[in-house]
């Protein structure tokens, strides 16, 4: 889902490299340690979720769980060719839970049934930089909306491999990667990416990609990306965003996202079972919002056609850019067609800034599944966020996500609601 995209893994895959670069980021280098930054995200999450007398063993999952992630990013050594590292250290802290509540994928469970006290993970890459591009050696992040790491629960997951990203061309950004295994978010060894067990032949081969943005305008920009994951599938995706002033308080904006996806080689389609099925579909994605003042209206329409559902997980839990992909469900079962209406507001206008509000509505009909071509679904979200602007807690961020899913066909899963609250608190050393 990318219902969930931290600030953090967006400023580490920023971190050294700005896009839509003109003069030569190279030449302007300080060295090492002139130009290194060092911050401490701390979080804290309690996550419920009541499964709605769907017969389960486990009706319930209920844990807290505050996890530490600590970015290190040095600056570049002088001349031609700059050479740096990034240091990414993660410990995640069991505050609360029990064997019959675990299972919220905050932490790694043992074989009696019961989440882990704690667990930590990290890793390195070497950088290096000529001009305008970047080439990374190791554990990142990654954003691609072809190849993207998720952080929706207390730590993120890290990807290993090579990435490349290159700004020399004024208002493009191009970029590569070839990545071999993925950290899950709940687990602490590679190639864990949804397989149960240390070293399972099961989870990431090989995945390659390469795409790239251009900004024609401020206000217009298109991206195009290919992937191509071994043994599971080819994707190549597009997207057109283009955002409008239409007055001093008043906007629009429109954004379409499409994948083609099809299968490739042993046409797997999940990394934790030897599930195999042909896939050859396309999933797109239309929304458009108006914004008036503090008040911001949105409407989506969403659409999965042709052989099995649009897949993703193996190549990041993030790797699903559209529109109706949100708290629960991403409504992107084999020819399901959805809809969807969001209203948010911005507290700012009314005196009261940091302060936020969000409700939207998703339904989706037509999903073809195992026990009907015409399954059926909704959610609703609610959110509430603020964002303390000043003091010593300034940047502290407290939300709270509420999500109720229902579907009698057992679309996604069975009916369910769920339960988040956020506290999250930036602490910039260097």
């Amino acid at each position: 889902m990318r219902v969930m995209k931290w600030s953090m893994i967006a400023l580490a895959v920023s971190a050294g490299t700005s896009q839509f670069a003109m003069a030569s980021a190279q030449d302007d280098s300080k060295g090492f340690i002139e130009d290194s930054t060092a911050s401490i995200l701390t979080r804290a999450l309690y996550f419920s979720r009541d499964r709605r007398n769907q017969g389960a063993e486990q009706s319930r999952i209920e844990e807290t769980g505050l996890g530490f992630h600590g970015l290190f990013s040095s600056g570049y050594t002088q001349g031609t060719i700059g050479v740096g590292v990034d240091v990414i250290g993660l410990l995640g802290v069991k505050l609360d839970s029990g064997k019959g509540r675990a299972g919220t994928g905050l932490f790694p469970e043992g074989s009696d049934g019961r989440s882990q006290d704690d667990y930590s993970k990290g890793g390195a890459a070497v950088k290096f930089r000529i001009s305008n591009t970047v080439l990374k050696v190791g554990d990142q992040y990654t954003t691609a909306p072809v190849f993207a790491s998720d952080d929706s629960r207390l730590l993120p997951e890290l990807p290993q491999g090579v990435s490349i990203t290159s700004n020399e061309i004024k208002d493009l950004k191009l970029e590569a990667g070839h990545f071999t295994s993925i950290v899950a978010q709940d687990q602490t060894y590679k190639d864990s990416i949804s397989s149960s067990e240390p070293g399972s032949s099961r989870g990431l081969r090989d995945a390659n990609f390469v795409g790239g943005v251009y900004a024609w305008s401020p206000e217009f920009t298109t991206s195009l990306y290919y992937s191509k994951v071994e043994d599971y599938w080819k994707k190549l995706y597009a997207n057109v965003n283009w955002t409008h002033a239409l007055s001093d308080d008043q906007s629009v904006a429109v954004d379409f996202n499409i994948y083609d996806t099809k299968s490739d080689g042993a046409g797997l389609v999940r990394a934790d079972k030897d599930s195999t099925t042909k896939l050859d579909n396309r999933a797109f994605s239309l929304q458009g919002a108006y914004t008036i003042g503090a008040h911001t209206f949105t409407l989506a329409a969403q659409k999965v056609s042709g052989d099995g559902q649009y897949g993703y997980g193996v190549d990041g839990g993030g790797t699903i850019f559209l529109a109706n992909s949100i708290a629960r469900s991403d409504f992107n079962a084999e020819g399901e067609k959805s809809y969807q209406a969001r209203y948010d507001i911005n507290m700012a206008t009314f005196g009261i800034p940091g302060l936020s509000f969000m409700t939207r509505y998703v339904k989706g009909t037509g999903a073809n599944i195992a026990s009907t071509s015409n399954g059926k679904e909704w959610e609703r979200d609610i959110e509430a966020k603020y964002v303390i602007q000043s003091g010593p807690a300034k940047d502290l961020s407290l939300r709270v996500r509420q999500a109720t899913y229902r579907s009698s066909d057992q679309v996604y899963s069975g009916s369910l609601d769920e339960l988040r609250l956020i506290a999250q608190y930036p602490l910039n050393i260097l």
